[in-house]
């Protein structure tokens, strides 16, 4: 289960060694935007001997790769795939590269022998990639959909806005893709990291939407947005209301029963179920 997952670059020793430290579902170590060309390959030894060293078994593991067909790409699928990651973000995804890389994941699992199957986060940044998302969420492997908004902004080409409004229509998509393949729709970093008042209001937007986790830049966005994409209070007393009343002898052999003079049927009880699953997973009860 997902709510905040934190960018982390593989070249920096230091934060590397805190990935950990920050109360994040998930870390993105990322050998993409954040190393520069000239350090690619020292980023991905530097993150393959940390993870051989420190293992992170309560987080889930996540590597962002390099474009897929990419001299660069291949060579870091060959070094960083193992028992160690959980999962591989692909940047630019479309269809046709998705399954190149379920293709080179198979292939690596069988050679290393590996006891895990690992799952792919494609994300969605370009105008093609929003076109096909409800394709890509089919593909096996593919656990989670991330917006991208900075390079789906410059595809568009158009200005990113505080209020996001040019990201509307993608941001939708990502969502209608992922729910109807019951994976995760993970909502783009935002990427001003001292605007604490913004950060929130985007974030509620996003949960609002339907978005269910956010990917973070920095650490101080974190406790932010595992407080918005969390459970409240309030969720997990009437989850537990509804959770309750549906085991009762009257009610439990019914379509529907009826609550505070409000109707109860199966999607409702499903959706309070999953909720306090939620809470449970993030220590919330």
């Amino acid at each position: 289960m997902r709510r905040s997952l934190l960018f982390i670059p593989s070249n920096s020793p230091a934060m590397l060694q805190n990935a950990d430290i920050f109360g994040a579902d998930g870390v993105i170590f990322d050998l993409e935007d954040a190393v520069s060309i000239h350090e690619k390959d020292a980023a991905r030894t530097l993150l393959d001997t940390f993870l051989s060293m420190y293992p992170l078994n309560h987080l889930e593991i996540i590597v962002r790769i390099n474009q897929i067909e990419s001299s660069i790409e291949s060579k870091e699928l060959e070094l960083i795939v193992s028992d160690k990651i959980d999962t591989i973000m692909l940047p630019k995804a479309t269809v046709s590269s998705t399954m190149i890389l379920i293709g080179q994941l198979k292939k690596i699992e069988i050679e290393k022998k590996l006891t895990k199957k690992i799952q792919i986060i494609p994300i969605i940044e370009m105008a093609e990639s929003v076109l096909e998302v409800k394709d890509i969420a089919k593909l096996e492997r593919v656990n989670g959909l991330l917006l991208g908004a900075e390079d789906l902004a410059s595809d568009l080409e158009v200005s990113r806005s505080i209020d996001s409004l040019e990201i509307l229509m993608p941001r939708a998509f990502t969502i209608l893709a992922a729910k109807a393949n019951k994976i995760d729709a993970i909502d783009t970093p935002f990427i001003h990291k001292d605007d604490e008042d913004g950060i929130m209001k985007d974030a509620k937007f996003a949960k609002q939407l339907g978005m269910n986790a956010k990917a973070c830049i920095h650490p101080n966005q974190v406790e932010i947005i595992n407080d918005i994409f969390s459970p409240s209070k309030d969720e997990i007393k009437q989850a537990q209301r509804i959770i309750e009343a549906y085991h009762k002898p009257e009610n439990m052999h019914k379509g529907a029963f009826s609550l505070d003079g409000k109707m109860v049927d199966k999607p409702i009880i499903d959706r309070a179920l999953k909720l306090i699953d939620k809470a449970k997973a993030w220590h919330l009860l």
